[in-house]
């Protein structure tokens, strides 16, 4: 009987031969599980006839019904990418896509684009503006897709943990991992420690709707650029168990690989994005577990791949630079931070925002909006408009004492994972301000008020502009303003001490807020 693997590949190379008498240029591309022709305006992915244990593309039923599967989840981000399955017809000879007769393979039809757009051999091509493209698509995708049927395993403790020590084992049965055994068995034990720790997490999260039916393989590697716009494509089709994970299990494999392709400030622009627009804090305590877990993904296929080369190859050697990386970020990961707390003090329109976005990545830290905030107690989008007045609708004196107790409990939630964080908020009694100081104590982290000051007249110019522009969160008028003005409690002496003045023409010192953190003189 032939071997299915070498009538796979005469089929792939009869099939890219009868296309180029009518396109130009073919160019076919292997992976280890797939043959894929680029033709013309689209691309054919066929699955090789394997069975890994992980996956299983053993017949051909099987692959037809993975090619399904890949379009149906794949159209959920790419529904312009993936188009639909097509059978390949005629004889291995003579191949055909479509046509009548016996079917001898099927494949997934794309539309093709450049690979020059794949961000994980161009991350130069991340900006501010695509970041935050891919932080509009994770979230709304998250969002909205199914979530895991009560009656299935996924996502519980132990599918959780199995796959983790899975990577370990493979790594450790490697002649070549034996030079890092003490760190491998470190990275091991803090994984079952903070397993143990956080089990309660990941039941409550499953439970409350948390693991859903992801992309699973979320990384720059399957992030292309297509006309300046984002395209997040080739998720897992093949293993439930890799795609129906918790959210922040997918979210930690993107950060983890921007972070290690040097792009640390924008993959916490990313983080903040996502946790501003999703709401999903709590989640922050789980990021670092998985952040390892998905670092050590990444260290294992480079301890397989470099078993497989010749030892002294550049490859060889290449790949065993990669693999002590990997290791390296996944300890990395395991010390916990040093994260302080800082909130903002001013008036509507005194730049607060602004301050802290910059702050985001310059720290870095993340950021918990008070206009934001406001409107999830709510139910409402940043963007609702309410026409609210000082001291009604959505800036009642309940609504916003609500507000505060918020922010001071997702505060106190984001030190307890370990990052930084800045509260932006106006700040003007005391008593809201007190218990954000009491906070910073009993975390022992360090405590800054950041005191925007500036002249009223261009407070007035700026709110006035900003509710012209009506992009922005904050529905604070003109009204709110003049009613700030007449309740504002200036810092008081000890919390000067604590404070940082920023004015437009003193604009923020990075340098400066990392003294004051630090409680150095200025």
């Amino acid at each position: 009987m032939p071997n299915p693997e070498f009538m796979h590949s005469r089929l792939v190379a009869n099939l890219q031969r009868v296309l180029q008498t009518r396109e130009p240029d073919v160019e076919l591309i292997e992976t280890h599980i797939s043959s894929v022709l680029l033709a013309g305006d689209f691309a054919y992915k066929i699955k090789k006839p394997l069975n890994l244990g992980f996956l299983d593309f053993s017949t051909l039923a099987r692959r037809r019904f993975l090619c399904e599967e890949e379009v149906r989840l794949n159209s959920r981000l790419a529904p312009d990418i993936y188009l639909d399955v097509v059978a390949i017809t005629g004889s291995t000879e003579d191949p055909a896509i479509g046509g009548s007769g016996e079917v001898l393979e099927y494949a997934v039809r794309m539309r093709r684009f450049s690979q020059q757009g794949l961000l994980s051999s161009h991350p130069q091509a991340l900006t501010p503006e695509v970041v935050d493209a891919i932080v509009s698509q994770l979230t709304g995708f998250h969002g909205k897709i199914a979530r895991v049927p009560a009656d299935q395993p996924y996502g519980s403790p132990g599918e959780v943990l199995q796959p983790m020590l899975q990577n370990f084992r493979q790594i450790q049965s490697l002649p070549g991992s034996r030079g890092q055994s003490r760190l491998l068995e470190e990275l091991k034990d803090w994984t079952l420690k903070r397993f143990e720790a956080l089990k309660p997490l990941i039941v409550r999260r499953r439970s409350k709707g948390f693991v859903r039916e992801c992309h699973g393989d979320l990384h720059l590697g399957n992030i292309a650029l297509d006309g300046g716009r984002p395209i997040l494509f080739d998720g897992i089709e093949f293993n439930p168990s890799l795609r129906w994970i918790d959210t922040m299990s997918e979210l930690a494999f993107l950060l983890m690989d921007m972070e290690e392709k040097g792009c640390s400030p924008l993959a916490q622009r990313l983080l903040n994005g996502y946790m501003e627009t999703s709401g999903d804090y709590r989640g922050l305590e789980l990021l670092r577990f998985y952040q390892v877990y998905r670092a050590m993904v990444r260290a294992k296929v480079c301890a397989i791949r470099r078993h497989q080369e010749e030892p002294g190859a550049d490859e060889w050697e290449q790949l065993g630079k990669e693999f002590s990386a990997y290791l390296t970020k996944a300890k990395d990961y395991t010390r916990r931070g040093s994260p302080a707390l800082l909130i903002t003090h001013g008036l509507s329109g005194s730049g607060k925002s602004t301050l802290a976005a910059e702050l985001v990545e310059a720290l870095p830290a993340l950021r918990l909006r008070s206009d934001v905030e406001r409107k999830r107690l709510l139910g409402l989008a940043p963007e609702t408009r309410t026409g609210s007045r000082p001291d009604g609708g959505i800036y009642t004196a309940d609504l916003t004492r609500k507000t505060y107790a918020r922010l001071l409990e997702l505060a106190e939630g984001i030190l307890r994972s370990g990052f930084s964080v800045i509260v932006d908020a106006t700040f003007l009694k005391a008593g809201q301000r007190h218990p954000f100081r009491e906070l910073a104590c009993r975390q022992s982290v360090p405590f800054l008020i950041l005191d925007l000051q500036v002249a009223v007249k261009e407070l007035r110019a700026r709110v006035v502009k900003r509710q012209i522009d009506g992009h922005d969160p904050s529905e604070a008028g003109l009204k709110v303003l003049e009613a700030q003005l007449t309740k504002v409690e200036r810092l008081t002496p000890a919390e000067q001490d604590l404070s940082l003045v920023v004015t437009p023409e003193q604009e923020m010192s990075l340098a400066n807020i990392r003294k004051a953190l630090r409680g150095q003189p200025l």
